[in-house]
């Protein structure tokens, strides 16, 4: 997600630039391929030979790697596909492969490291420029329903789902944090694999609005567009608000690189970071703390 400022300003830029993605997962290539801006997506790892031969029968005219640290595959692909102008960011091992290295510091937000090839092109990004998005995908009947039961209501989301066992926070915490704010009303969010805990805490929580579970993450980001203040354990869910100019409260496990590189992006935040590396450490009436001063 934090791509899509970069592709958003080439293709306004440049309406009629060919802009081809190098994928190296099923689900990169699946939220990508739904950009009207993207002309061409190329899965590196499904069937390499394939994909070697159609990235070197094209010859582009510039190739931009936006790993700031050594990839093998990133560096594999940087060799192996022609192009007349190649773009990476500084790093030892990047020296000596690439026409260009954008120097930024380690820690600078994603999303401005992506937009800073806009820079070498010539292009002025301000931070509003460089603001995370989703392209549109369908949105079910059910949704659009709650869309505007949501509208003017304006509450408080939590989001229970991580990408990680140790990014997860414990059924029983975010039902003492709902139930602490018994004059909020709440809307639950969760990915499919955590569906029946988020139909255990509507039913459980007074304050909970019932919602139907979301199909992708740009019909949860509809309704993140409608919240007050997102409460989340997860960095996607980080990106979706602070590309709908939302207020977070995110939970961290202690590691800085995900706080400084993959936190909110130009919205007021909270950050609340585990002492022991578990989120699920972190104690309901801090989140609520932190949730009062953005209310």
């Amino acid at each position: 997600m934090l791509l899509t400022p970069l592709i958003r300003n080439l293709r306004k830029r440049h309406p009629d630039l060919e802009i081809h993605i190098i994928a190296f997962s099923q689900a990169s290539a699946a939220f990508f391929k739904n950009d009207p801006a993207v002309t061409a997506i190329h899965l590196a790892k499904k069937n390499p030979l394939q994909h070697l031969k159609g990235v070197r029968s094209a010859r582009f005219d510039l190739l931009f790697n936006t790993k700031d640290h050594p990839s093998t595959h990133f560096l594999l692909q940087s060799v192996l596909i022609p192009a007349r102008f190649k773009v990476g960011h500084a790093n030892p091992f990047h020296k000596g492969l690439y026409d260009r290295l954008i120097d930024m510091d380690f820690h600078s937000h994603m999303a401005l490291k992506n937009c800073s090839l806009l820079t070498v092109l010539g292009i002025d990004a301000s931070t509003e420029d460089c603001r995370p998005s989703l392209p549109a995908m369908p949105v079910s009947n059910e949704i659009l329903q709650l869309l505007r039961q949501l509208d003017g209501l304006r509450p408080i989301g939590v989001n229970i789902s991580a990408g990680q066992p140790n990014r997860y926070w414990t059924e029983e915490k975010w039902k003492t944090l709902i139930g602490s704010f018994p004059d909020e009303r709440f809307v639950v969010l969760s990915a499919p694999d955590d569906t029946d805990a988020k139909q255990r805490l509507e039913k459980s929580c007074p304050n909970a609005i019932t919602t139907p579970p979301t199909r992708n993450l740009y019909e949860a980001s509809c309704i993140v567009a409608a919240l007050r203040l997102l409460v989340t354990p997860d960095t996607s869910m980080v990106h979706v608000a602070s590309g709908a100019g939302i207020p977070i409260v995110g939970l961290y496990r202690e590691a800085p690189q995900d706080i400084s590189r993959f936190g909110p992006y130009a919205v007021p935040y909270k950050l609340i970071i585990s002492d022991t590396g578990q989120v699920s450490d972190i104690e309901p009436d801090t989140v609520a703390t932190a949730m009062h001063m953005l209310l």
